[in-house]
């Protein structure tokens, strides 16, 4: 698998996101938000975590969503399709974001 990112350990179960490589609006060596672990962002697609957003718990993002701002995607929740989740936004249980949702 060719990986599009690492995890950056920075305590509390959560670690930050460096990009491996470049690909749709992230490039080579940025820092993106927090993510519990490898199974929280899918490394196919374009799907990102970026500024403070967090993903923990058993919380998937995959395909080419992105998550942002101090948004937070926790519980069971999947997010994929188009979807750009940003803001304050908190999706958590057993939330379903797919296509293309815009939450600001």
């Amino acid at each position: 698998m060719n990986n599009k990112y690492e995890i950056i350990k920075s305590g509390e179960n959560k670690g930050r996101i460096r990009a491996l490589r470049s690909f749709g609006d992230v490039k080579k060596d940025d820092i993106g938000g927090f993510i519990e672990s490898e199974k929280n962002l899918s490394h196919n697609g374009d799907c990102w975590v970026f500024d403070n957003a967090k993903v923990f718990d058993n919380a998937k993002v995959f395909d080419n969503a992105k998550v942002s701002g101090d948004a937070e995607v926790y519980g069971n929740a999947r997010v994929y399709g188009d979807v750009k989740v940003s803001g304050k936004a908190r999706i958590s249980g057993e939330a379903l974001v797919i296509g293309d949702v815009y939450e600001q």
